[in-house]
């Protein structure tokens, strides 16, 4: 896939995975961007371990598989930040 692809799919699965956590105002679209394309890297890396098919070009399973990866991707920089703001005990 070329640049354009990886920045189209992961707009689209940035947008798409904010808003199934609840993050859409608070992210613009270059958030959208960021989390799209390192959630499509980091789930085709996930999805092409357990099934052997990650990110396979500009289609529905790469769209699937790169909003899964920024669903994750999104939750774990919300926990950390929440772990962070946690008051101390």
């Amino acid at each position: 896939m070329g640049i354009l692809s990886w920045l189209i799919i992961g707009a689209i699965a940035g947008w798409i995975a904010s808003i199934i956590t609840g993050r859409n105002k608070e992210m613009g679209f270059g958030k959208n961007i960021v989390y799209g394309v390192i959630g499509g890297v980091a789930g085709g890396a996930v999805m092409n371990l357990l099934t052997g098919y990650g990110i396979t070009g500009f289609n529905i399973w790469s769209l699937f598989v790169s909003i899964f990866g920024a669903c994750v991707l999104i939750w774990f920089v919300n926990a950390v930040k929440n772990y962070r703001k946690a008051p101390e005990h």
